[in-house]
This record gives C-alpha cells, sequence and structure tokens, in this order.
C-alpha cells in the first residue's frame, strides 16, 4: 500500500477510535490529513465547496526518513472534511449558502403560495388559433396595435383578401417602418398615411428597392413630384404595378386614344386610376361610344379626355343616359362631345330638372336659340341656383313639381 493511502487510513482509524477529538486535537487532524474547516474555507474564497481543491506537503523537510508526508490531493474537499475534519461543520442552510454565492434560489414549481399572492396572478388571454377579424389579435400584435394608432382601419383592411395574414406575418420595426418613411418621401402626409394604408395593405409586404424603381419610372416620363404625390393618393394600388406594366398602360391609353405624350399624362394625372383598373372595360366603352352611340373617333377622343370616368363607367349606366339625352332630349352628338360631363351625371336629376323645364317651357337646349339652356347648367347647379337662374322659379315650385311626377 502507497505511503499516502496507509496515512488517510490512519486517520479514519483513529477518527473511529474516538482518537481525534472534535475540538481538543483538531491540530492533529489536520496535521493528519490537511484539510481546513468547511466555514474557514468558504469565508476565505466565494466559490461553491465542490470548486475548492487543496494541496497538502511536507510542513518540514527534516522529516525522518521513512516518514509518510502526505502528497498533495485533488480530492474535493466535501469528501476531505468528511475523512479528516477535526470538527462538527456547522450546518448551512440553502438560504447562507446562497447569499455567499451573490445568486438567488431557483423558485420551485411545487413551491406553495398564498391565497393573496395567487389572486395578483394575471394569466396572459391566450392567442386564438384562427379568427374572422384581427381585433382578436391587436392586443398580441405590436404591429397591429401601432398600426391602429397611426389610423389603420383594420375593420376594412380584413375584408381585403389575405391582408389581415399579410400583417400578422410582418414586423413594425423591420418591416413596416421603412414603407412609412418612402411614402412619406413620396409626399404622403402624415394624416393620410392610415387611409392610406387602410385601401393598399398590400404595400407593405412590397420591397423597397421595387418601390423606388416605381417611382423612378415615372420621373423618367416626366411626371413631377407632386403629379406623383397626386397619383398615388388618388390610386393608392399605382405603386404596387411593376414598370413593365405601368409602360404598358400608358402606351395602351396613347395609342387607343391617339393622344400626344403630353395629352396622355395629363389624361393620367386627372383619373390615375385608369393604369391601376382592369382593361377590358376600357376597350369595350370605347367600343360602345363609336359603334353603339355614333360617335366619331376624334370625338371618343374628345370626350375621354375632357371626361376620362366615362372610360370606367357602368355600360348599362351610359346606354341609359345616352339614349335619355340624345332621343327624348334631341341632344346631338356635337353638344354631348362639347359637355361630355354630363355622362357623369345622375340620369334622375337630368330627368326632374328637364321635365320642369318642359313644365315651364323653357326646355331649350339649343344654342342658336333665344333661352338657351347649356347641358352644363343643366346638371352641375345647385337645386337652388338652377331653380332661381335657370328655370326662373321657386324651390317651392320645384318641389311641388317633383310631387306630381
Amino acid at each position: 500500500m502507497a505511503v499516502w493511502a496507509r496515512q488517510v487510513a490512519r486517520c479514519g482509524w483513529l477518527r473511529a477510535a474516538g482518537l481525534l477529538g472534535l475540538r481538543s486535537r483538531s491540530g492533529a487532524a489536520r496535521a493528519c490529513c490537511g484539510a481546513a474547516p468547511l466555514p474557514a474555507l468558504l469565508s476565505g474564497h466565494r466559490l461553491p465547496p465542490w470548486r475548492l481543491r487543496v494541496s497538502v506537503d511536507c510542513a518540514q523537510p527534516s522529516r525522518a526518513k521513512g516518514e509518510a508526508c502526505a502528497p498533495r490531493s485533488s480530492l474535493p474537499v466535501a469528501v476531505k472534511q468528511e475523512q479528516a475534519a477535526p470538527e462538527t461543520v456547522s450546518d448551512l442552510s440553502a438560504a447562507k449558502l446562497y447569499e455567499d454565492w451573490d445568486d438567488v434560489p431557483p423558485s420551485s414549481a411545487l413551491e406553495e403560495i398564498s391565497e393573496e399572492e395567487a389572486v395578483k396572478i394575471i394569466a396572459d388571454p391566450l392567442l386564438p388559433p384562427q379568427s374572422s377579424t384581427l381585433r382578436d389579435y391587436v392586443d398580441h400584435s405590436e404591429t397591429l396595435t401601432k398600426l391602429v394608432h397611426l389610423g389603420v382601419d383594420l375593420s376594412q383592411v380584413e375584408k381585403r383578401q389575405k391582408a389581415g395574414q399579410l400583417l400578422l406575418t410582418l414586423d413594425f420595426e423591420k418591416d413596416i417602418t421603412k414603407i412609412l418613411l418612402f411614402l412619406k418621401d413620396v409626399g404622403i402626409e402624415d394624416n393620410q398615411l392610415g387611409p392610406f394604408l387602410t385601401k393598399n395593405p398590400y404595400i407593405l409586404g412590397e420591397e423597397l428597392e421595387a418601390l423606388e424603381t416605381r417611382v423612378a419610372y415615372l420621373k423618367s416620363k416626366k411626371f413631377g413630384n407632386a403629379e406623383i404625390t397626386q397619383m398615388v393618393s388618388r390610386a393608392p394600388y399605382l405603386l404596387l404595378f411593376s414598370v413593365e406594366r405601368l409602360d404598358n398602360r400608358l402606351g395602351f391609353f396613347k395609342n387607343e386614344l391617339g393622344l400626344s405624350v403630353k395629352k396622355t399624362k395629363d389624361l393620367v394625372i386627372r383619373f390615375p386610376r385608369l393604369l391601376t383598373g382592369k382593361l377590358e372595360p376600357v376597350k369595350e366603352n370605347l367600343q360602345v361610344c363609336q359603334v353603339e352611340f355614333g360617335f366619331e373617333r376624334n370625338e371618343v377622343q374628345q370626350i375621354a379626355f375632357k371626361t376620362p370616368k366615362i372610360l370606367t363607367a357602368s355600360k348599362k349606366r351610359l346606354r341609359q343616359t345616352f339614349d335619355y339625352l340624345h332621343n327624348i332630349m334631341g341632344i346631338p352628338h356635337n353638344m354631348l362631345t362639347r359637355f361630355p360631363q354630363v355622362f357623369n351625371s345622375k340620369l334622375l336629376r337630368i330627368k326632374e330638372r328637364h321635365m320642369f323645364l318642359i313644365f315651364l317651357g323653357r326646355a331649350q337646349y339649343d344654342p342658336t336659340k333665344p333661352s338657351y339652356i347649356s347641358l352644363d347648367q343643366l346638371v352641375s347647379l345647385p337645386d337652388e341656383v338652377f331653380c332661381t337662374e335657370i328655370a326662373k322659379a321657386s324651390m317651392q315650385d320645384f318641389e311641388k313639381f317633383l310631387k306630381t311626377i
């Protein structure tokens, strides 16, 4: 048996025999086993006991030949203390150990709490796995909360296909802030951002570089900053169209209507929804005006340029309005071409005022005759002004007449 092993065994034998006292013989124990009491180690070292290591050397080099000398030991202090501690280790509570380690004891899931503490616990509401409204997610989503504060109407957004799902996948700081700054650079005011995003939430999912490219294209076509702002504000979906689609749309209206570049630009500035709407209704209305109504190509060009909304109007409504103006009131094509805004008026208003003028004997629409009444005056003036200046009657007379028809 090695010398150091015999020494350790000797210590254990002496303790068992009661020869090593708990206090009076502590020095002999330390000389034998070379371990300091655990409290002294903890007070001198702020480390857990299992991390502490001790070394034992011969105190005096002049020991007698063959006298055992305990070598350095790598045993944990806890083990050494159990073998050779000269005094009983004082009980150390867990709180004392954690205090010495500058740490807080971990809480247990099985730890009992008082009723008062239990009442104060507020559980977060569960996130619904699915819902038909974004309202259920607002309290859980920082993005939705900030969009509401911005003025976005989520009740309208959720009606748009997959718009709600898009918003739930976006991070406000990472994905949305840069788009808001871009829109402000385009010219959208702060108080317009909410209504704009309500109409077009899909722009929040677009790449910033693609949006900047589309604006750069419009500028290359000589659209000014104020004109681009006006177009984007009136047609929120405009910037969702790629450069190729925008170029094709501009070319379509230029060729179909036979307009110059300048007039084409003016047309889409005044009615930018021509660039974002479907082209099939436009083609059909152009065909109706030429084939069914009998307008010449140059007349259609003038009508479309003056009142571009006609190009996207309902064909049924156009037919009814043209039939009443041309076939019942007797308005010729050249007069309709001169005042095409009459096609944007409600047919009921045209009928009521025309019948009232007939009742008064003042229905005169020929500019070559006395008491001429232009189509613009017929449909654009408020009722009070129409009665006093055009019909030469009172508002009460007009209201009484309406009750008879």
